[in-house]
């Protein structure tokens, strides 16, 4: 039974009909622009071929009513106890349901209609991957919430809604570009964005190549505060190199030549994380003429100089991770290979050479099983639409 039909069919269990409407919002893999987009770099994002679906309905109760099958359990909350995070019999909001009810209290403070919605939701989004689940979670009930408020907005717009209520109401510092890609997402496409201006392009993968996705099986979990020391890093480093560069605003604004011009200015953890940033924007800036021109091993080797700065300089990696980028690099057919996501765990993104990805598929997972005794999910997946209203 595909996702659809079964939150249907405990849509139909739960609440005694029916559901009036069914959404998806795509997770998404980024190819190259890694912990660049909260210093207002450039990033290469793709909505993927895995989402999230939400069945819903209006209801009039006070309160929406959310079913998670992932994690069988159920949660409802309101308008009044969204704000204290509270259910409606004043219990604690379990955490997953915080993504939900931050996206409802993001909608609140725009002034925007939130009608009670009855609603079972489940995701083949693998959680703590680095795929964005949670993103894909905004975005479904962001679409669930317009559908039923009488409110269109554009999908940038509700992007920067889904980053508000994750950053302010969640708790999770994170840039625009997860939101941005599940909303935004373009099929076959992957996508330019500036995390600055928030213009974006799609750019065209060439046809014989695939993105194989590979799950190291390793968690992580980043509210751990990792995510917010290195936003923090980054943050210093501007203070820092503004004494030389008054201009800058963000990293972003820093050449590679001022910065190694000025890089012994800066406290060594600073610099390596600072440096990170500098170069891997220079990197996605590469990216474009490259892919135009279909230079897919030049865009790959920049890949897999993206892994190398992740791992010694911005030092978000670990030993499954280096483990799955290394098998894959020696494999036949594959042009790069990378953490992809927060890292300290999660997944790679690969790519290869279309009639070579099965192949390869089946040799990372049979390596990286006998090198660390974890058992690897492979996807070869494709770029996916953004959010849509499916029914």
């Amino acid at each position: 039974m595909n996702l659809i039909d079964r939150i249907s069919a405990i849509y139909r269990e739960t609440f005694g009909y029916a559901p009036a409407h069914i959404a998806r919002a795509p997770g998404r893999v980024n190819l190259l622009g890694e912990h660049v987009d909260y210093n207002d770099g450039f990033v290469l994002p793709a909505a993927i071929d895995r989402a999230t679906y939400i069945a819903f309905s209006p209801t009039n109760a006070r309160h929406s009513t959310l079913v998670a099958v992932d994690f069988n359990q159920r949660a409802s909350f309101s308008p009044d106890s969204v704000p204290t995070k509270t259910q409606a019999d004043s219990s604690p909001l379990p955490d997953w349901a915080h993504y939900p009810a931050g996206v409802m209290w993001a909608l609140m403070e725009e002034g925007l209609p939130v009608p009670s919605m009855n609603a079972v939701f489940a995701s083949d989004v693998p959680r703590g991957a680095g795929l964005s689940s949670s993103a894909s979670v905004e975005m479904a009930f962001l679409l669930a919430w317009q559908t039923l408020g009488g409110w269109t907005l554009p999908p940038m717009r509700r992007a920067l809604l889904g980053q508000k209520a994750e950053n302010r109401y969640v708790g999770v510092n994170c840039g625009i570009m997860d939101q941005f890609a599940s909303a935004c997402g373009v099929e076959n496409k992957l996508l330019l964005l500036d995390c600055r201006s928030l213009e974006w392009k799609t750019l065209s993968l060439p046809q014989d190549v695939s993105i194989v996705i590979a799950d190291t099986a390793v968690r992580r979990k980043l509210t751990s505060g990792e995510y917010n020391q290195r936003r923090a890093a980054c943050e210093a480093a501007v203070r820092l190199l503004q004494r030389d560069l008054p201009h800058i605003r963000a990293l972003r604004d820093v050449s590679v030549e001022e910065f190694n011009r000025l890089a012994g200015k800066l406290p060594a953890e600073i610099e390596k994380r600072a440096r990170h940033v500098v170069e891997e924007i220079e990197r996605t800036r590469q990216a474009e003429a490259l892919l135009e021109a279909g230079n897919v091993r030049a865009f790959g080797r920049l890949m897999n100089e993206c892994h190398v700065s992740l791992r010694d300089l911005y030092e978000v990696s670990c030993p499954e991770l280096n483990a799955m980028v290394s098998i894959a690099q020696s494999l036949e057919g594959c042009y790069g290979a990378r953490l992809t996501g927060a890292g300290f765990g999660g997944c790679t993104v690969n790519l290869v050479t279309r009639e070579k990805a099965h192949e390869f598929s089946r040799a990372l997972a049979e390596r990286y099983e006998a090198e660390t005794n974890l058992h690897p999910e492979i996807y070869i997946s494709h770029a996916s639409n953004g959010a849509e209203l499916l029914k």
